[in-house]
């Protein structure tokens, strides 16, 4: 079927098509193009740059008129017109005046179009990019839902759309053990926007802690509202995270209501973690309280802080709660460590800290004289590093 239409029209719809699929905006495009005809102008007469490129509604075209100085005698013709020309565009032309001259973009020479055509196709690209920043900095700092479009087989980095743009999630920010696939639709946190030479880039995870922070902003009204404040959050993605809340409402439980009534809030979140373990702790303004309750599931008997000031303390647990203290490998400890900002230090109920009390010097020579099988059954600091070292073969993880 013949087209009848004028260049101008199958240009327009063109711009409205790759406003519509790319997400560039008609009028950008619309003053990329304008400049190419500027500087298509500029070189196909004499570098004169008194270029106007209008859009004229009524006739829905492109104007482009190139304006030169009204004179008695041309000696630039690329600049300067006779006022007996003149006047045949403009009757009120006079010397020292300018007058617009109509220009044909078809008359070019064949370098100034293809330098139109690059600068127009620069434009687009240069819209991409403004479209993918735009796209990436709206989501900054929250979570979108993605579309798994590839997944390398050599390292595992996974390409996402973000509804119209692409970011790549590497494979050490996928949660361990989680297999994704093409085609899934998963829920990702921005971290970060990075521009450079490429364009801007999204800087994507799911095993940042704050991913588990938002997804509890989804879940609980109260969280979004204000109502509940996270305190900390502390996370070994794929395996157990530790988040501590309190209410700003005393009506309010806030360990409560992040859990949600049968569990039902919370099993949302495991379940999008791939049935990641998570602690819900109430924050206290009192150290030992928070600290007894970050080691949970474990139970606490007492917590010493350092009389230095040092954020350092020794946390009491019954003998039968030890491996529950310290965790499978030092994680249950670790964590808290992270979620309270204090360093712990684990002992059982018999209270093996030898620190404890300063020997005076008869100790010290009795200590000197005790045999070394007397020395092996002696009392000695217990630290979590010793606790993972002797007995990691023995240490069971249990669930909270």
């Amino acid at each position: 079927m013949k087209n009848n239409k004028e260049p101008e029209e199958n240009l327009f719809e063109a711009l409205m098509l790759i406003e519509k699929e790319k997400g560039i905006p008609a009028g950008f495009m619309m003053e990329q193009i304008k400049k190419a005809i500027v500087t298509a102008c500029k070189n196909s007469h004499g570098n004169n740059d008194d270029v106007t490129v209008q859009y004229n509604k009524t006739t829905n075209k492109l104007e482009a008129r190139l304006y030169k100085v009204v004179v008695d005698e041309v000696k630039d013709t690329n600049r300067e017109i006779a006022l007996e020309n003149a006047r045949k565009i403009d009757a009120a032309a006079v010397i020292g005046s300018k007058v617009g001259i109509k220009l044909d973009p078809k008359n070019f020479g064949r370098i100034a179009v293809m330098t139109a055509r690059n600068m127009i196709r620069q434009g687009i690209r240069d819209g991409e990019k403004e479209q993918a920043l735009s796209e990436y900095q709206s989501k900054l700092k929250d979570i979108v839902t993605a579309t798994v479009e590839q997944i390398d087989p050599n390292t595992g980095n996974a390409t996402l759309r973000l509804g119209k743009a692409l970011a790549v999630l590497p494979k050490n920010d996928q949660i361990p053990g989680e297999e994704i696939h093409v085609g899934d639709m998963i829920k990702v946190y921005v971290v970060n926007v990075k521009t450079g030479d490429r364009g801007p880039r999204a800087i994507i995870s799911r095993t940042h802690s704050d991913f588990v922070k938002r997804l509890f902003e989804e879940q609980v009204p109260e969280i979004f509202e204000g109502t509940i404040i996270v305190k900390s959050i502390s996370r070994e993605a794929g395996s157990r995270t530790k988040i501590a809340v309190c209410s700003t409402n005393p009506d309010i439980d806030a360990v409560g209501a992040c859990i949600g009534q049968k569990g039902q809030r919370v099993s949302v979140i495991v379940s999008q973690l791939g049935g990641e373990k998570i602690d819900i702790i109430e924050y206290s303004e009192d150290p030992i309280e928070f600290i007894k309750k970050s080691l949970s599931p474990a139970e606490v008997l007492k917590v010493d802080l350092d009389p230095s000031g040092e954020k350092v303390c020794k946390a009491t647990v019954p003998e039968s709660q030890l491996s529950l203290a310290i965790g499978n490998k030092g994680q249950n400890v670790r964590l808290a460590a992270k979620l309270t900002g204090w360093k712990i230090d684990i002992r059982p109920e018999s209270g093996f800290f030898g620190e404890d009390q300063p020997e005076s010097e008869e100790e010290k020579a009795e200590s000197a004289e005790t045999s070394e099988e007397e020395t092996s059954d002696a009392e000695e600091d217990i630290t979590v590093d010793d606790i993972v070292a002797e007995d990691a073969a023995d240490t069971e993880e249990t669930e909270s």
